[in-house]
């Protein structure tokens, strides 16, 4: 007769696990001797072994009762049926491993694929990160604004980047972006700003963004924060008659060849 840590040093376990397996029922308690000590004998011996051998293979512990019970057939059934979850877990963990993978970017955090393509094309512009950073800021709020949305509003960003003006317009944000009043790159900037809302004026590409006016004056605040030389496009194109940046809410009529809108959107910028 064997005692327990005997018994465990047999069938390659601990004695912790055999007082486990007692305890769930997967190994029936015998009696005690005497001295008040459990003892054991070889069919102990060889149930612990085929427990630890369907637990190593990863069958969980609440199916190994029913595979030690089950005859040949059901024991190949049940094994199937588990291989089979587990084929469809190990594909769940590696799922969550890919997107852990694209957390680490930083990007992909509250972000769909979409978006982290545009911005990856937006580094091939040349744009320096600080810019790229804002961005990827920006559309995490307007993601999580218009969810249904951004994956049609960003198919369009990635059109707009065969447009000249727009590769032009992130041309401007290629370098050292502290812009002083009297930089020339400011009037370029508007110009190129202007010629870009004209156009989506013109195009009929304006009405409501989905925003509300609260969530339109924290991206504008955002933007001004971030680069002060924001505040003097947006002063060079006010004297144009132009006002606005999340939304447009007046458009200087002799500036279209269509008659205004009291409500454009342009090109996100």
């Amino acid at each position: 007769m064997l005692t327990i840590s005997q018994l465990a040093t047999y069938a390659g376990v601990t004695v912790r696990a055999v007082r486990h397996y007692h305890k769930i029922g997967l190994l029936p308690e015998p009696r005690r001797d005497r001295s008040g000590y459990r003892t054991y004998d070889s069919t102990a011996v060889v149930r612990l072994i085929r427990i630890r051998t369907l637990a190593d293979a990863g069958v969980p512990l609440a199916r190994v009762q029913e595979l030690l019970d089950a005859g040949p057939d059901d024991f190949l059934s049940g094994v199937r049926e588990i291989d089979k979850q587990l084929r469809t877990e190990i594909r769940r963990l590696q799922d969550t491993r890919r997107r852990l993978a694209r957390l680490a970017a930083g990007e992909h955090l509250a972000l769909p694929q979409s978006v982290v393509d545009y911005l990856d094309r937006l580094r091939g512009l040349g744009v320096v990160e600080p810019y790229i950073e804002l961005e990827r800021d920006a559309w995490i709020m307007i993601a999580a604004q218009v969810p249904d949305l951004i994956d049609s509003v960003i198919a369009k960003k990635h059109e707009e980047l065969n447009d000249p003006d727009m590769v032009a317009l992130y041309g401007f944000f290629t370098g050292d972006l502290d812009w002083l009043p009297g930089d020339p790159r400011i009037v370029g900037l508007a110009d190129v700003l202007e010629r870009l809302m004209i156009r989506a004026v013109e195009a009929g590409e304006v009405g409501d963004e989905g925003f509300d006016d609260q969530f339109v004056a924290l991206m504008d605040s955002t933007v001004l924060e971030w680069a002060p030389g924001a505040e003097h496009v947006l002063a060079v194109l006010q004297e144009r008659g132009w006002k606005g940046w999340t939304r447009i809410e007046r458009v200087p009529a002799d500036r279209l060849t269509t008659g205004p809108s009291t409500t454009a959107r342009p090109a996100p910028h």
